[in-house]
């Protein structure tokens, strides 16, 4: 079971963790609502997908500039700042839907505007956690933020199926909203976090010396790449409207339960991780689980049958959450303090933009095909895409710990 230490021992981590908790769960509403509308107004898939593709720019700009941002800056107070504009986003998707007949430009615009904002606000809140807490307590806490954001990944979705169902489109960018002031009231809360030692100046140069750390270290590259293949290739998200209405011949419950599939999955994989920390060859681990993942995902392709569908959706989420864990892990070995904000940034616009690519791409595809050959055309590609990836950068491939808490020092992996 998960260790709570860290909710004990520090008070902020404690607020920060509530906080993210709530507004998380507020933004999951929206990441079901949004496409859904979008399905609803235009009945096609690829439109769904052009919707996350338009969040992609705005996102890899705002987490560039957030990064150097965060490395110069009190943490807590842009967190706060990015809490009011993203509110503000929730209020604006509400209004459109209020509206007899909403309109669809802002489907584009406003989730796009949110994605920018995001790349300060995650930096911010990835950066925090190390000022917050001793280092004995890091392992727990990261343990702590993966069940958070899968309880997120499943509850929402899950809620929003229903909400969408009963109280309609408006309501729920409304519930969005206040849960950002909820949070906001948490981060208030806080005591203020300037980066230790005063911090790096903000600029281009910051920029570059972040891209240059990325481009010149294999376990940070190898990271990135394995899980752009899982989510470029592997992500079926954008198809769920079209899967959930057509294939089950449901409502919107049934893509709801779609969307929280997956993350159910990973909660389950999240909090039966006792035994990750045993697992010496991390850097192969990553690499099985995300074959796992494609694996499933090419099954979920091939089943017409709801509840298998759902298993297999939930084996790919717990599979993703194992290789969550251990690309973490050799993430932050592989960075220094000093470049916390923006290799943050970086790591998080990856994480992130990945799935926008795997909407557009899985869209494009049904566009061309049908919704279950991108599915299963997908999963493939996401397992052969693990073979080159091991193939190209044996260091990842091979990396892994001593023993016990000892790690091979990362000099030697670059």
């Amino acid at each position: 079971m998960a260790d709570v230490t860290p909710l004990r021992a520090s008070r902020d981590f404690s607020l920060l963790f509530s906080g993210q908790l709530v507004s998380f769960l507020g933004s999951q509403l929206t990441v079901v609502a949004v496409p859904y509308q979008v399905y609803v107004l235009t009945h096609s898939s690829l439109a769904v997908g052009m919707v996350s593709l338009a969040q992609l720019g705005p996102l890899i700009i705002g987490s560039l500039i957030g990064g150097s941002i965060v490395d110069s800056a009190d943490r807590r107070t842009l967190m706060l700042r990015m809490h009011v504009a993203l509110a503000a986003v929730s209020v604006a998707l509400a209004i459109n839907a209020m509206n007899g007949r909403s309109a669809l430009w802002p489907l584009f615009v406003l989730p796009a505007v949110a994605a920018a904002f995001s790349g300060v606000d995650r930096p911010a809140r990835s950066a925090i956690i190390p000022s917050l807490l001793d280092e004995e307590l890091l392992p727990a806490a990261y343990a702590l933020w993966q069940i958070q954001m899968q309880l997120g990944f499943t509850l929402g979705p899950a809620a929003a199926g229903l909400l969408l169902t009963q109280v309609g489109l408006a309501a729920v960018f409304w519930i969005d909203a206040g849960t950002f002031v909820i949070a906001f009231v948490l981060t208030y809360r806080m005591q203020p976090h300037p980066p230790i030692g005063g911090g790096t100046k903000a600029g281009l140069g910051s920029i570059v010396e972040g891209l240059r750390f990325a481009r010149g270290n294999r376990l940070v590259q190898g990271g990135f790449l394995i899980d752009l293949d899982a989510m470029i290739l592997g992500m079926p998200r954008a198809l769920f409207p079209a899967l959930g209405t057509g294939l089950y011949e449901g409502g919107a419950a049934t893509v709801g339960l779609l969307y929280a599939a997956p993350g159910a999955g990973a909660l389950v994989g999240a909090l039966t991780t006792g035994w990750v920390s045993r697992v010496r060859h991390q850097g192969r681990a990553v690499l099985i689980a995300v074959a796992v993942w494609g694996a499933a995902i090419a099954g979920f392709g091939m089943t017409r049958v709801l509840p298998l569908g759902l298993a297999l959706l939930a084996l790919a989420g717990a599979a993703d959450v194992i290789s969550a864990v251990y690309r973490n892990t050799i993430f932050q070995l592989a960075v220094p303090d000093a470049l916390r904000g923006r290799l943050s940034a970086l790591h998080i616009a990856v994480v992130t933009g990945g799935p926008r690519l795997g909407d557009a791409e899985a869209g494009a595809v049904a566009a061309l095909t049908t919704p279950r050959v991108s599915v299963v055309s997908g999963g493939v590609g996401c397992m052969i895409g693990v073979v080159l990836v091991g193939w190209a950068l044996p260091e990842f491939r091979r990396y892994r710990t001593r023993g016990g808490d000892e790690p091979v020092p990362v000099d030697s992996a670059q």
